[in-house]
């Protein structure tokens, strides 16, 4: 089985809330200060407390330091990360992080991830809150991180570069291509520490697939909310399937009754280039009795926008409806074998280890029954016949 972390981040997400949902889920305090030792820096000490939060009970992590106004850029970060005796997968992980930090802020003031000058990220708490998290990660052994949609407040917040608006600019950038949804609550949820580590070390930005939790920890935020400000992390393990596989794809739909039907080859063509895995049209009837089509789409997350815009700028469409989904498979594996006409590949489809299919590939049998000028199904028979010999 997989062991799994995941972020519930519905009061957002800061450096010190990932900190303290690691504690609470197990990772022992002073293990994670004997760690953060290993960084050869001075000056700072975790405080943790246990608190409650709209009765709930957190734990709460305060980095103390003796810095004020400290400002780095990312190479006196990289330095001091390298330079550390840490396990090479943190230090690797916590780089990944702050160079994601510094393109965002580069990207925001228009400059370089080389030139940008860090002003709170760059301060020693915030060091402690990216390693200390990249070592809590490390510590508990996971295998994939999971993370829920981030959760924005609203209102300003004052910075080194004065009034700003919520979500503060880099943690938008932080978050493009992520989920995330909109509160009401005026306060700011997502600090750009938070979306830096969760954005980056997150491997998936969706709901885990079934799975047994074991572990629960919340870590909680600093201010009182009129929701409960923890952020919540679940350990557990991935249920094992061994009959088949399983994946979570995008389906995109739309309507189409006043279209020249030749175009929808060049449509789908364009779809399967942006990645698409299946296209295909369902008849329908629309409105005023006029006969039309349904457009199914379905496809990985990734390339959900890119085929929206093809829809929509390629069709006479102008509106798309999706939905997350998941599905299962059959385990599949691939195995060419040797025919009177060349060789040919065969798809096999297994249930618990156990064949329910074998399929010579269409687009390699057309190949070889036009270039011998014999039937496709006299190719697709020998593909059979020598996988079954």
């Amino acid at each position: 089985m997989s062991k799994i972390a995941y972020f519930e981040c519905f009061s957002g997400a800061s450096g010190n809330m990932i900190l303290g949902a690691l504690i609470d889920a197990g990772v022992h305090i002073e293990t994670l200060r004997n760690e953060l030792q290993k960084l050869n820096v001075t000056g700072f000490e975790l405080v943790c407390t246990q608190v409650m939060r709209n009765g709930i009970s957190a734990t709460h992590i305060d980095v103390k330091t003796e810095e004020t106004h400290a400002h780095r850029h990312l190479h006196h970060i990289t330095k001091i990360i390298e330079q550390s005796s840490l396990d090479p997968q943190v230090k690797e992980n916590a780089i990944r992080v702050f160079t994601r930090l510094a393109e965002a802020e580069a990207s925001v003031h228009n400059t370089t991830p080389e030139r940008i000058h860090f002003h709170e990220v760059g301060a020693l708490d915030a060091i402690v809150d990216i390693v200390g998290a990249a070592i809590g990660l490390h510590l508990l052994g996971v295998d994939a991180i999971y993370v829920s949609p981030f959760s924005h407040g609203t209102g300003f917040v004052t910075c080194a570069h004065g009034t700003i608006p919520v979500p503060a600019p880099a943690t938008v950038e932080l978050l493009k291509g992520k989920p995330v949804r909109q509160t009401d609550i005026e306060a700011e949820l997502v600090t750009p520490t938070g979306a830096a580590i969760l954005s980056t070390l997150g491997t998936h930005f969706e709901t885990p697939p079934p799975c047994q939790f074991n572990v629960v920890g919340y870590g909680a935020g600093t201010r009182e909310l009129s929701i409960p400000n923890v952020l919540r992390l679940n350990i557990g393990e991935l249920a094992a399937n061994t009959l088949y596989d399983s994946d979570t794809v995008t389906v995109l739909e739309t309507n189409i009754d006043d279209m020249n039907p030749q175009w929808f080859d060049y449509v789908f063509e364009r779809l399967y280039a942006a990645g698409a895995l299946e296209v295909f049209l369902t008849p329908a009837q629309m409105k005023k009795n006029r006969p039309g089509s349904l457009l199914t789409v379905i496809l990985p997350a990734v390339a959900r926008d890119a085929a929206i815009e093809i829809l929509l700028r390629e069709t006479t469409s102008i509106g798309v409806r999706w939905r997350e989904t998941q599905r299962a498979k059959a385990q599949r594996e691939f195995r060419a074998v040797e025919t009177p006409f060349g060789k040919i590949a065969i798809k096999i489809s297994q249930l618990g280890g156990q064949t329910v299919s074998v399929t010579p590939e269409y687009d390699e049998c057309r190949r070889a029954a036009k270039q011998y000028d014999v039937p496709l199904k006299q190719v697709y028979q020998a593909a059979l016949e020598a996988f079954n010999a």
